[in-house]
């Protein structure tokens, strides 16, 4: 059992593995099968090492170990053995055929090798033989291998003279044909045989004739390349030639320069014109105008959509695209080709041959730098003159084309000319041009902005518009069929109008970036023209125009209120407020999401824009509660100084301006509402509408009064007032509105009635005169309490007033509150 056990434990692939690691232990092996170099163990009871003692090992176990560990050490060297003893007859067993297979091997070689030997030793053999015979040949044959040789170098001589001797002759022939290359290579050949031997009389002769041809043929070479009239091809050709004849390369490269000059001017001055004088700064300003104000004609904003918007491109008689392309095709294609045939000349074939050390190309490329600088220089010029004529703004693919067409063919000047400052020049050009292009798509933007403002106040100050009648009879009238009838269509014709010029605007603009555009990789196309170009120099830029030109209007106060139309602020007060909360973001959010701005650089927050567009539409409905409280302070206190107030007679009716005043609030009223909600008032009592007279009630007045009625009133009745206003809240007449119709009334209101206040005072009453005031502020009590937010300032504003009427009459006899009424409700 003990066998089988460890015969089941030992069998499969580790086995295998186990028997082998055995095997290189016994033999000293690594894993490499290298002998292992390490130190012996000396230990006698190591049973592995070279000096084991069996005796001393079991003796060391009998006094260390007992019985039971003496009987498991037993059994497991018993395991031992057999292990080891069934490991060797397995390698025996699977090596038994291999050993066998290698005898047979050996044998199988040592008779190959034989045969090997046999044949190696028959070619030596063989090798003499033939070195033998080869050495009798040549020995055999010195002689007159020697003689052929001699003649051959003869024949070879013989040849060399007959040929020098027929140069002249052949040259003559060549300078007949104009076969001046054919003459040239034949000359070279010859030179330096002719220089050798010149001091013989016969080469020295020929040597003559030959110099005498080449100079004739050098003369007709330098004619031919100063008539300028033959190709390209012939012109390198003739160049070529000159330079082997020992030329100077200098004045070569001045001749082919100014050769070249002469026919890339020819194009420039064909380019140049092309291109129209510079117009006045007048004419163009006036030419703006009339296009940029054409849809004024239409009455509104509304008619004015991006079609037939203030942005339209003059009518050129050039057309940039074919001026960009007949520059392109004309003088950067013959510079190009100049260029190439140039440094063909003077500086590949420089480099090689006799040339090389002569320094040639050093000198060359200088020349050709400043030649292409200078003549780059004055097409730029041309390029920029025609680039400044695009002031339209209308289609931007032309000039975009043009530029993109413009750029790509100046790389061709980078790989011709490494090193050339031309193609950054190019780009420059490129980058002022799209600056200047949003430049004037801004300007664009700003006169279509102060377009649509003056078609808003001719539209306003139509006639047949009038806007508290328009939306309280439904809007239907004749004004109905040309434009807008309410301040609301005018504020959403405003808004839509430029919101679309806005788009329109980018989408332009966004051509400069278009992936097919080949400056459009540029990283100036890529940041800056992003960040600063388009979202601040020309949408943050039209923004701040936008709040900044509308604060403008509030600027020119006046007693009068200014030129202003109040309507006017009120709707650009809204259109500021729907800015802030709305529009500036989305645009700007457009902006970035078109042109990918990415915001390494400072640019300007959406919040900083937003506050400014608040400031200015607070400002403006500041001013048009200012302007709107005027007007109806100027009527009241035209009211209060042209009339006599002591002499007056009995009061019958309600005085007409108050009416008026009262039809002008509520249709101020009206006015506000359609662009503003109505916001929150204070809870208004049942009677509101009779509370105002309660407070000039006789019971009270008799209070308050007493001492103006009573000759011998022991208290004064300026103390009595000025402890009632003690008791009262503070009323700041020209505080900030909020945005909505309750506070904006409140302002107008608490502006009129202060007026109203302050003019009182100035005047004397007499009993009927304080009785007109009684019932002058009983009837605006009746309805100016419905416009305010709290009606209880109504109530201590015409209180104020009254009292001062009363302070200020000579005969202070209040009207019954019954009389009161009774002529309020008839009036």
């Amino acid at each position: 059992m003990d066998t089988e056990a460890v015969v089941s434990e030992d069998s499969g692939p580790d086995r295998k593995r186990r028997v082998h690691g055995m095997l290189k232990l016994y033999y000293g092996l690594n894993e490499e099968g290298k002998a292992e170099e390490e130190a012996q163990s000396l230990d006698p009871c190591d049973i592995n090492g070279p000096h084991f003692d069996p005796e001393h090992f079991l003796n060391k176990l009998r006094r260390e170990c007992s019985l039971a560990e003496l009987m498991d050490q037993e059994t497991c060297m018993v395991k031992q053995i057999r292990s080891l003893d069934s490991d060797m007859q397995t390698l025996v067993y699977e090596n038994y055929n291999k050993f066998i297979s290698a005898t047979d091997t050996i044998r199988k070689m040592k008779n190959d090798f034989k045969k090997m030997e046999d044949e190696m030793d028959c070619l030596s053999a063989n090798m003499s033989a033939i070195t033998d015979f080869s050495a009798r040949i040549s020995g055999t044959l010195q002689d007159q291998h020697a003689q052929i040789t001699k003649l051959s170098g003869v024949h070879t001589l013989l040849r060399k003279l007959q040929f020098l001797f027929e140069l002249p002759a052949r040259l003559n022939k060549c300078l007949e044909m104009q076969a001046y290359a054919q003459a040239v290579r034949s000359h070279r050949l010859a030179r330096c045989v002719l220089q050798q031997y010149s001091h013989l009389p016969s080469f020295k002769g020929i040597q003559d004739d030959c110099h005498a041809i080449m100079d004739k043929l050098a003369q007709e070479l330098r004619q031919k390349f100063r008539d300028g009239g033959s190709s390209a091809k012939d012109l390198s050709e003739c160049v070529e030639l000159l330079l082997q004849l020992d030329e100077p390369a200098e004045e070569l490269c001045d001749k082919f320069l100014s050769h070249a000059r002469s026919r890339l001017e020819s194009d420039l001055q064909g380019l140049e014109a092309e291109i129209r004088p510079y117009p006045s700064a007048s004419a163009v300003k006036d030419a703006s105008v009339r296009r940029l104000s054409s849809p004024a004609s239409t009455g509104s904003p509304a008619a004015s959509s991006p079609k037939a918007s203030a942005i339209f491109s003059p009518s050129s008689n050039t057309d940039i695209l074919e001026f960009i392309d007949r520059g392109c095709n004309e003088f950067v294609s013959s510079l190009c080709l100049v260029i190439t045939s140039y440094q063909e000349l003077f500086v590949s074939h420089a480099q090689t041959g006799e040339l090389a050390s002569k320094n040639i190309p050093q000198m060359a490329n200088a020349k050709l730098h400043a030649f292409v600088d200078d003549l780059a220089a004055r097409y730029f010029s041309l390029v920029e003159r025609r680039i400044q004529e695009e002031k339209g703004v209308g289609d931007n693919s032309l000039l975009v084309r043009a530029l993109d067409r413009f750029h790509r063919r100046l790389q061709a000047v980078t790989k011709l000319l490494p090193g050339s400052s031309v193609p950054s020049k190019g780009t420059e050009i490129v980058i002022r041009a799209a600056t200047e292009r949003v430049k004037q798509y801004l300007a664009a933007l700003q006169s279509f902005y102060m377009d649509s403002l003056t078609d808003v106040r001719q539209a306003l100050a139509t006639p047949r518009l009038s806007v508290a009648s328009a939306s309280v009879g439904g809007g239907g009238g004749p004004s109905g069929r040309d434009g807008p009838n309410s301040l609301p269509e005018l504020l959403s014709s405003l808004s839509a109008s430029i919101l679309n010029q806005i788009k329109s605007v980018l989408a332009s603009v966004h051509l400069f970036t278009a992936k097919d555009i080949t400056f459009s990789n540029k990283p100036y196309f890529k940041g800056e023209f992003c960040s600063q170009g388009v979202r601040e120099s020309l949408v943050v830029s039209f923004i701040k125009f936008i709040c900044q030109s509308s604060r403008q209007f509030c600027e020119s106060a006046g007693d009068k209120g200014g030129s202003t139309p109040p309507a006017l602020l009120l709707l650009l007060s809204r259109l500021c407020l729907d800015y802030e909360t709305s529009t500036i973001s989305y645009i700007l959010t457009l902006t970035d999401e078109q042109f990918l701005v990415q915001h390494h650089s400072p640019v300007t927050p959406v919040t900083t824009l937003c506050t400014e567009a608040r400031e200015a539409a607070q400002k403006l409905l500041n001013h048009y509660v200012k302007v709107q409280g005027l007007i109806i302070s100027q009527m009241l206190r035209k009211s209060v100084e042209t009339r006599d107030w002591v002499n007056t007679i009995e009061p019958r009716n309600v005085r007409a301006v108050m009416k008026r005043v009262v039809e002008d609030t509520t249709s101020i009223d009206v006015q506000v509402g359609l662009l503003y909600e109505e916001g929150v008032r204070k809870a208004h009592s049942s009677d509101s509408s009779k509370r105002t007279f309660s407070v000039y009630s006789s019971s009270r007045q008799q209070v308050r009064y007493a001492a103006s009625y009573t000759p011998s009133a022991p208290m004064d009745t300026n103390l009595l007032s000025n402890i009632h206003k003690l008791f009262s809240e503070r009323i700041d007449i020209f505080s900030s509105v909020e945005f909505n119709k309750v506070s904006v009334m409140t302002g107008i209101i608490k502006i009129s009635l202060k007026t109203f206040l302050e003019c009182v005072r100035l005047r004397t009453f007499g009993r009927y005169g304080l009785q007109q005031i009684q019932v002058d502020c009983h009837y605006l009590q009746m309805y100016l309490w419905r416009f305010v937010s709290d009606e209880n300032l109504v109530h201590f504003l015409l209180d104020e007033i009254v009292g001062s009427s009363a302070h200020r009459c000579l005969d202070p006899a209040p009207m019954e509150q019954s009389v009161i009424e009774v002529i309020c409700e008839r009036g």
